[in-house]
């Protein structure tokens, strides 16, 4: 299997950033961590080779990148204008320096976003918010109420990062057109506390006709790794 280390400054961020690249064709996938965590994780937990045929066969290519978290949702020690600010340097590092990089060694247009837990928010809101990019999104226990972490702060950065919020409102026919072509898979488990979040995020958009599939599993499926790995394996 092809395993590729990047590492560079990232104007947008102002400090270096890493990531990992698993295959060298099929469809693309910029995998985001969970909470905090590192362009690692995804190898270090095992999810990586829950697919491994998949991406040896060329069906299927990682790009799994670092987060920013404890700089933008997580940093208690910055006010909250800050904490959304330094989220959208980010996505603006995603958008203009990883995508490049992706589409300089994949040249398939269908472009998915990845994630689990916090991780599958980013990959939810960075595909929600450019559905001309993201034509497909798979979120495991996504996490979606973040207004907590904004504490009394709200602006339309936050509003614009929320989706739970900005989809209920959207009604931009270009924007829902787009949205409604491309293909959402939110995936929960009956013990995880996201459950609720998931069916709330499915609820506004089957509100908006953009076709969404919720799935819930059962057997004790709950908030962890060894249960992401088996959903994981299932539907990419």
């Amino acid at each position: 299997m092809k395993r590729e280390y990047h590492k560079w400054f990232s104007p947008s961020l102002g400090r270096d950033m890493e990531l990992l690249v698993f295959g060298h064709a099929g469809l693309p996938a910029i995998v985001f961590p969970t909470s905090c965590g590192r362009f690692f994780e995804f190898e270090d937990r095992g999810m990586v080779h829950a697919v491994r045929e998949k991406i040896e066969h060329g069906h299927l290519q990682l790009i799994c990148v670092d987060s920013v978290d404890a700089e933008s949702w997580y940093n208690r020690a910055v006010p909250p204008r800050w904490r959304i600010a330094r989220h959208m340097q980010y996505e603006k590092y995603v958008m203009d320096e990883v995508l490049p990089l992706l589409r300089a060694q994949n040249h398939n247009p269908q472009i998915s976003a990845i994630g689990c837990s916090f991780g599958g928010y980013h990959a939810a809101n960075i595909s929600f918010r450019h559905p001309d990019i993201f034509k497909a999104m798979l979120s495991i226990s996504g996490a979606f109420d973040l207004v907590n972490f904004l504490g009394d702060h709200y602006d339309d950065d936050c509003y614009f990062n929320l989706p739970l919020h900005y989809l209920s409102n959207l009604t931009n026919d270009d924007l829902l057109d787009k949205l409604r072509h491309n293909i959402y898979i939110l995936a929960t488990g009956v013990h995880d506390q996201c459950w609720d979040a998931n069916e709330q995020l499915a609820r506004v958009l089957r509100e908006k006709s953009i076709p969404v599939r919720l799935d819930v599993w059962g057997d004790n499926a709950g908030h962890d790794w060894p249960w992401w790995q088996k959903i994981f394996s299932v539907y990419v």
